[in-house]
């Protein structure tokens, strides 16, 4: 029969020791073994865009920079339920995001829109609640 002792530290670590007393030996294995992070630590890029940008599923989880104008078109039937895309407004003036075929609606609000208005030096999330609704909160 085997001794284990499991101890924990107060940084979150735990060792655990395996005595084996048959062959007179004993382990320890120290978990875990890196530091490690749940979830995303930055937001990716996508990119700089100066003209139209359509979304793309790769958007997804990124941001998507205006750079010195241009506008935003989500598209229908690109995304799920759950997929989020950031939009930064890194220009002197607002920019257009165009909802093209998608019932969207701006957070906090009961109406449909067919287009959002993005604020200079603006940051609007956009959430996908389906394929075909999304919510938009922000500087909207």
């Amino acid at each position: 029969m085997s001794d284990v002792i499991i101890t924990a530290s107060s940084s979150g670590s735990a060792a655990v020791t395996i005595a084996a007393p048959a062959i007179n030996a004993a382990a320890t294995l120290t978990l875990p073994n890196q530091t490690g992070n749940i979830g995303y630590s930055n937001i990716p890029p996508v990119g700089a865009k100066t003209s139209s940008y359509t979304l793309a599923a790769a958007d997804v989880g990124k941001y998507v920079e205006i750079g010195t104008g241009g506008s935003i078109v989500v598209p229908a039937a690109t995304f799920a339920a759950g997929d989020i895309v950031l939009i930064a407004n890194n220009t002197t003036g607002s920019i257009t995001i165009t909802c093209s075929a998608v019932t969207s609606y701006i957070a906090g609000a009961n109406t449909v829109v067919t287009s959002a208005t993005l604020l200079t030096r603006g940051i609007a999330q956009i959430l996908f609640l389906s394929a075909s609704v999304i919510l938009i909160a922000g500087n909207v």
